[in-house]
């Protein structure tokens, strides 16, 4: 364990042993820990899935890697050291919560397992289609357009619902979703298959689409689902989560991400990260 972390310890213990009873009361309401940050000061601790891309791997090939060191970078840290965990139940809690580690790069705003920075970038689930397929001008997953196809989806994600609404799962190609990631990605086989012409469309989560999608000769189109009018939500905004008593490491990430975001936006285009504005509209550069 970290010296600095052992002696920050030992303050909150030191601390809540020599409080007199009438100011326990207020340590139950605020926490004593709210009063500690326990974020490394030299070493950018990162928690992150160790066979996850395009968003994290061991070898550090993944944006969410990319976007670490620019992290440490912008905020003069030494380095990056990693606490690789799989990303399912019990990562946070095994992670971050532990101590081990003092952000994750990427959670969707609005889980409560962390406290959210502001988001660093909006994406939404997309329709990827050949690029010379009839299919390209498709929007919308109610579209007439769509019947009968073969389309690839990972089974339990929004898409899936969104093709059982409009009457498409009998045609449909299911994909698993929990796999073992060192051996599989339902994602990466949907979008060779989709290359190969097993299948006419397939819907996938956008980060995930734009990075296999690109890596396919030639590139497949991606289009994020921003039209739908019902049905399950398809965009999603995407921060980095820190812990709840993490208040002052909170702020100075959203000062990151403010001054950075044209930077942060270049390192996930580069990566094929379909983005959106406020307004639901792509950006381009």
């Amino acid at each position: 364990m970290p010296a600095w972390v052992d002696r920050a310890r030992h303050a909150v213990l030191a601390i809540s042993i020599g409080m007199a009873a009438p100011h326990a009361a207020v340590g139950q309401e605020t926490g004593v820990g709210d009063a500690f940050e326990l974020v490394d000061p030299d070493t950018l601790r990162v928690c992150a899935d160790p066979r996850n891309l395009p968003f994290s791997n061991e070898a550090e090939e993944g944006f969410e890697n990319a976007l670490a060191e620019l992290v440490a970078d912008r905020l003069e840290r030494s380095s990056v050291d990693y606490t690789f965990f799989p990303q399912g139940v019990g990562f946070v809690r095994n992670t971050l919560q532990a101590y081990r580690c003092d952000i994750i790069m990427g959670y969707a705003q609005g889980d409560e397992l962390v406290q959210n920075t502001n988001p660093y970038y909006s994406s939404a689930y997309a329709l990827i289609v050949p690029p010379d397929s009839e299919l390209g001008g498709i929007e919308r997953m109610d579209d007439p357009r769509l019947q009968g196809k073969r389309i690839g989806v990972v089974a339990g994600t929004p898409p899936a619902s969104s093709l059982a609404k409009n009457g498409l799962m009998g045609s449909a190609r299911p994909y698993h979703l929990m796999v073992d990631t060192r051996v599989s990605s339902p994602v990466h086989d949907m979008m060779t298959d989709l290359a190969e012409g097993e299948i006419d469309a397939a819907a996938a989560w956008g980060p995930m689409a734009g990075y296999y999608a690109q890596q396919q000769t030639p590139p497949l189109k991606v289009i994020p689902l921003t039209s739908e009018v019902d049905g399950p939500r398809m965009t999603y905004r995407i921060t980095m989560g820190v812990r709840p008593s993490d208040q002052e490491w909170k702020r100075e990430l959203n000062d990151l991400i403010r001054e950075n975001q044209d930077d942060i936006n270049a390192l996930l285009l580069e990566y094929g990260v379909p983005l959106l504005d406020e307004l639901g509209q792509p950006i381009t550069q």
